[in-house]
Formats: C-alpha cells, structure tokens, sequence
C-alpha cells in the first residue's frame, strides 16, 4: 500500500497517540497557570524541542528544512494532538508558520539557510506589520525605510505584535517610497530584535494577559542584505504571511476547537446548575450543543479540505478566508455560550494555562480573548471584502491603491 493508505495511517494514529500518551505532561495545565514570563518560554521552548526529536514540528515544512510529512498525516497529527489536549506551540507560532511560509516564498538561498535552521533551534519571530492608523487599512503603514549605504534607516512604530518582548527577529514592512500608490511603495525586511534603536512595549489586556506588544523604532539600521525581496515589492510577499495566517494554521486550531474545546464546554453544561439539575437535562442546552457540534464538523471538514487542495494546487484565492471567517465567529459563539452557561462562578475564573488553547475552559476569558481572532490576519470586515471580490466575482471597492 502506498504512503496515505487508511492501514498506513491507522498505523501512524497509532504511533502519535503513543507518543502523545508518553511525552504530553500530565500537570501541564495547572503549572503552565500563573505562570511567570521565564517559566512560560522555558516550557515553550522544552516542548519544542520534544515536537522535533519526534519530527512533528513543523510537518509542513519542506523535506529538505525538516519537514515533508504528506497532507494525510499532517491531519491525523493534529487530530491526535488535539484529542490529547498537547500544548499549543504559542511561541513558535509566528516563526514556524509566518516567518516559514514567507522564507520559502521570497527569501534568498543565504536567508533560508541563516533563519529556517535556527527556527528549529528556537529562534523566535514576531510579526510587524499593523500601526496605529494601519490596522485592517495594512497598505496606509507610515513606518518609513530609508537607504543609507549598505544599510535601511526604519523609523516607526508597530502595534499588536504578538510576543515582540521573547522575539529574536521580526517580519518588517515599511514604506520604502512615499511617492508610490500606498501598495507599491512597500518593502519587507527581515529585522534583529536585538538592534540599537528598538523598544517593546507589552499592552496589557482585558484578559490580564499581555501577549500584545508595541514596537517603536527609533533610526534603527537593517542591512540591506536582510531586505525580502525586491524593493517596494514587500506587499505581494506579505499575502504570502497573512494566508499562512488564514489557512494551512486553521487546520490545527479547528482540530483543537472541535475536541478538546467542545470536550471542555460539554463537561461545563454537565456541572452547570439550572433549577436544581445538570444543564444537559434541559433541552435547550442540548440543541445549542448540537447546533455548535455540527458548526464544527463543518469547519474541521473545511479545514481539511483547505489543505488538501492546498497541497494539489487547486485552492480558490478566497478559501482561506472563508475558513478564517468562519473559525473566528464559531469561536465566538462558542465561547460565549461557555460563559453563558458557566454562569455566576464562572466570572471569577480569571486565569488560564498560558500554553492552553482558545477553549480553555476559563470561559469569560476565553469568550473576551476570542474578539482578537476577528481582528488578526484580516478583519472579518477585510475577510468578508475578500470573499465577495475574489471569490464571488463582484466589483472590487474604491480605494486607493
């Protein structure tokens, strides 16, 4: 049989679910809770480092950079670690995925091999592209670039970027022409974090977590060797970041959604008290549980789907979008039925597992924290334009180029 076989991939169920049931730790949960900023990236760090030996790190690299597992597998992957309630790899996140996918696509041979091994060995990437007055209008940044020699002069400020304060390096865009219409007068820049002339500042949020962070570049000098691209060429590469964003990375978070999530919210309306008996008893409930079960079947067959035809190259210029809209408002409607149900008690739950997913069963924090997923990566006002524009045929909006 050949590779992607159902014997072959009940085999290969088999073996992850092994090494999920050896490897996971038990007391992940309560230690990853309150837990302190160096306790956080050691453990991220150490549970890294454990996806690789095993070669499910990045499974959707290419063969040669440490990856190559066929689509079939990638989905029997996720789907054991969700069921397994594995840690999420949070810090890795932007590095594997962004800072990957945008390597691949625009980097030179000397940035591949500088950056993709190292992101192995734990280098951490934050992305820097939305500003004050460039949020869902990305293409009207004013974060400035300047040649200088051999080097780039960036001054600017960056916000929303998610773990700037662990980063190693940041995925750039500044306007390198103020001439040009806003879209063609971009460049895309691989930054050091550790470069004279950067500071970080964490936002604190409503959740009391503080993942977001602002970056103020103040002359900062990026060699010009460390530019993506060609010049005022960085918005076609940063499509390559945000659908990286949308798509291919919905495949795990639908999977962890649908199981350990759903499992969490069920197990919620159990303990949950309405006039003396459990919320399952009261029919209601169990129709809202139903409803969302089969949002979720459909979003996790969609996300299988998105990568599948990824893989064969017959993926629509909107899909991703689509998944990315739909994730983002189920997540929504799910965790605010969990702080529904979850009644009086459940508002004074306010901490979570800081590896922990989206459904972490903190639920008014995870309903509060779910209103970032309609903002990152495209709004779902931008998601929706996209749809309708690229996926629908309709006539594209006025604005400025």
């Amino acid at each position: 049989m050949g590779a992607g076989t159902p014997a072959d991939l009940t085999g290969f169920r088999t073996v992850v679910r092994e090494w999920c049931r050896r490897h996971i730790p038990a007391d992940r949960r309560s230690n990853q809770t309150g837990a302190t900023d160096a306790e956080f990236v050691d453990f991220q760090q150490n549970w890294f480092q454990q996806l690789r030996t095993a070669g499910y790190a990045v499974p959707h690299w290419p063969r040669e950079y440490g990856g190559g597992m066929p689509i079939p597998e990638q989905i029997v992957l996720y789907q054991e670690l969700a069921a397994h309630d594995a840690p999420r790899l949070v810090l890795a996140f932007v590095a594997i995925h962004h800072a990957a996918a945008t390597l691949l696509a625009g980097g030179t041979p000397e940035q591949r091999q500088r950056h993709l091994p190292a992101i192995l060995d734990g280098e951490l990437w934050v992305q820097g592209f939305s500003e004050p007055g460039a949020g869902s209008d990305l293409a009207a940044l004013r974060t400035a670039a300047r040649r200088d020699g051999d080097d780039y002069v960036v001054t600017g400020q960056k916000v929303w970027a998610s773990g700037a304060q662990y980063a190693d390096w940041c995925l750039l865009l500044a306007r390198t022409d103020p001439e040009a219409r806003k879209r063609k007068g971009i460049s895309y820049f691989l930054m050091d974090m550790r470069s004279p002339g950067i500071a970080v500042r964490p936002i604190r949020q409503a959740t009391g977590e503080s993942h977001f962070c602002e970056i103020f570049l103040d002359d900062v000098r990026i060699p010009a060797a460390n530019l993506l691209g060609a010049e005022n060429g960085g918005w076609q590469l940063a499509q390559q970041t945000l659908g990286a964003e949308r798509g291919l990375t919905m495949l795990e978070l639908a999977e962890r959604l649908g199981n350990a999530g759903f499992r969490r919210l069920v197990e919620q309306c159990r303990k949950s008290d309405v006039f003396g008996r459990s919320a399952l008893d009261d029919p209601r409930t169990t129709d809202r549980l139903a409803r969302l079960e089969t949002e979720l079947t459909g979003l996790r067959a969609l996300c299988r789907d998105l990568v599948e035809r990824h893989d064969a190259g017959t993926v629509g210029p909107a899909d991703a979008s689509i998944v990315k809209l739909y994730y983002s408002e189920l997540l929504q409607r799910m965790t605010g039925f969990g702080a529904e149900i979850s009644g009086l008690p459940g508002q004074t739950v306010l901490r979570k597992p800081m590896s922990g997913g989206w459904a972490s069963g903190a639920w008014v924090l995870d309903f509060v924290g779910s209103w970032e997923w309609t903002i990152p990566g495209g709004s779902s006002e931008i998601q929706r334009t996209i749809i309708g524009e690229r996926g629908l045929g309709l006539p594209r909006e006025l604005a400025g180029e």
